[in-house]
């Protein structure tokens, strides 16, 4: 992972980064140790999360299947659950000042609008 130089604040970055971390909320850098922590964490909650929702789900989703809500029901709280996790793992990105900062951040929208269309199916699927 590499790093802004130590010091470095938000405000001498590029326009584009001052804005996305205005957007963001991201006043300073995070100390090395701190985005450690961040990124460890960020990881064991995305395993977590994939865990529940390709492995786990699936399996007790074949139990119930007779029950058509349940998936919808699941779904909505998961894929906010992820959408909020997305928009940590960019703020964290940036807090950061990682050099991929803008590539994570294309991924993570790409991801976020196929989460959002998968909510919006359970959604109609409930209503």
């Amino acid at each position: 992972m590499e790093l802004a130089p130590p010091g470095q604040a938000v405000a001498n970055r590029g326009a584009p980064d001052r804005i996305a971390c205005c957007l963001l909320r991201v006043s300073e850098p995070a100390g090395d140790k701190q985005i450690y922590n961040i990124f460890s964490s960020s990881i064991a909650l995305s395993a977590a999360r994939c865990l529940l929702t390709y492995v786990l789900l699936p399996l007790v989703g074949g139990l119930v299947g007779a029950l058509p809500s349940v998936g919808p029901a699941v779904g909505l709280p998961l894929g906010a659950l992820a959408m909020v996790f997305d928009v940590r793992a960019v703020r964290r990105f940036f807090q950061a000042g990682h050099r991929w900062r803008w590539a994570a951040t294309a991924l993570y929208l790409a991801v976020m609008a196929m989460v959002a269309s998968l909510m919006a199916i359970d959604l109609s699927h409930l209503l």
